[in-house]
């Protein structure tokens, strides 16, 4: 779930077009460890009780710059 938010925030996504990109984008699908839509994928309340959590725990920025500093030293760039 911390990849979802991390997209959520990379490509500035509310949580239904997040649920949505998930069905229709197999590189996001990819991405978040989930093999097709016929897997159990997440749906807009899990991702929004999920993005509360982060949030209630002031989590959500200090996780994304750690997630951003390990792509860097991969010499990968999120755009």
């Amino acid at each position: 779930m911390f990849r979802i938010s991390c997209m959520q925030n990379w490509f500035n996504l509310f949580d239904r077009k997040m649920e949505y990109t998930l069905y229709e984008i197999k590189s996001m699908r990819r991405f978040q460890g989930f093999s097709g839509v016929t897997d159990t994928l997440p749906d807009e309340t899990t991702i929004l009780n999920f993005r509360h959590l982060l949030e209630q725990h002031e989590l959500t920025a200090i996780l994304l710059e750690a997630i951003n500093v390990h792509l860097k030293a991969q010499g990968l760039l999120i755009s």
